[in-house]
């Protein structure tokens, strides 16, 4: 997922968080920093410390990756489209979002 801001990473570790099932107190408690700074990490506060950022990202087992925009580009080289596919698919009854930059890489285990 490219990242353009602090709430891109928080929706990214909460999203991880309950879908570890883990508690705002018991993330907390493993990183070393208080059940507040969890929630106003999570709510996209913008004055977070970075260092306990990776921590928390590496205790959900999540990886913040960089790249240059050309790297990213390259890497999206070999993307489908998948709004038409799923617009076909719901018969026209999903509304699609506004298109953003993004590039995901999908694996099918047979």
């Amino acid at each position: 997922m490219r990242v353009r801001s602090i709430g891109h990473i928080a929706a990214a570790a909460r999203g991880r968080r309950l879908d570890l099932g883990i508690s705002q107190a018991e993330l907390a408690k493993r990183v070393g920093v208080s059940r507040k700074w969890v929630v106003e990490f999570e709510a996209s506060k913008l004055s977070v410390e970075l260092g306990l950022v990776m921590r928390v990202l590496d205790e959900l087992g999540l990886v913040l990756d960089i790249s240059t925009e050309a790297q990213t580009t390259s890497a999206c080289a070999d993307t489908v489209d998948l709004d038409p596919l799923l617009e076909e698919h719901c018969g026209g009854r999903m509304t699609v979002a506004p298109r953003a930059q993004h590039c995901f890489s999908v694996r099918i285990d047979p």
